[in-house]
């Protein structure tokens, strides 16, 4: 089935590897972001306008993502991903991840890394749309119970 010409969109991704120890995979990255996309606009989570904006993906090695996350979170490990908003209008915003958490933890959720990899862009892109699950419990059950179906029917396409 191939999407409705109103959600399709092409969100242009900047790739920024700034790993030393891992090799990022942009087809996949690509492939999903666009599936994403596409899930995102038919569940009206996603306008139309943010559809088309860039998004940048930024992958840090550990001790910098661990910097970045205490600098902005005080939280003094390295995270998975972190959301960052853009005050350019043509950004949706930027994700700073981190190749070797996600690496473990898609052993620990017995995933692949591409698997979690997909999920953290998933959860991270929610994030930049408003959504958050540190606010109140019913926060975090509409945006985890929103980023669990989207992924369902992700990995489906994948």
């Amino acid at each position: 089935m191939y999407p409705t010409e109103q959600h399709r969109a092409k969100m242009n991704l900047v790739i920024v590897n700034e790993s030393k120890k891992h090799a990022v995979p942009r087809k996949f990255i690509h492939s999903w972001m666009e599936n994403l996309v596409v899930e995102l606009r038919k569940r009206k989570v996603l306008s139309s306008a943010n559809a088309k904006k860039d998004l940048t993906l930024v992958f840090l090695d550990k001790k910098p993502a661990q910097k970045i996350n205490f600098e902005f979170r005080q939280k003094d490990y390295a995270t998975d991903v972190l959301s960052f908003d853009s005050m350019d209008p043509d950004s949706l915003g930027e994700l700073i991840l981190c190749p070797e958490v996600l690496k473990r933890q898609a052993v620990e959720h017995q995933l692949s890394y591409q698997q979690e990899l997909g999920y953290m862009l998933l959860h991270g892109v929610l994030h930049l749309l408003g959504y958050d699950h540190e606010t109140s419990e019913a926060d975090a059950k509409r945006m985890l119970g929103l980023q669990d179906k989207v992924f369902s029917v992700l990995l489906q396409k994948d």
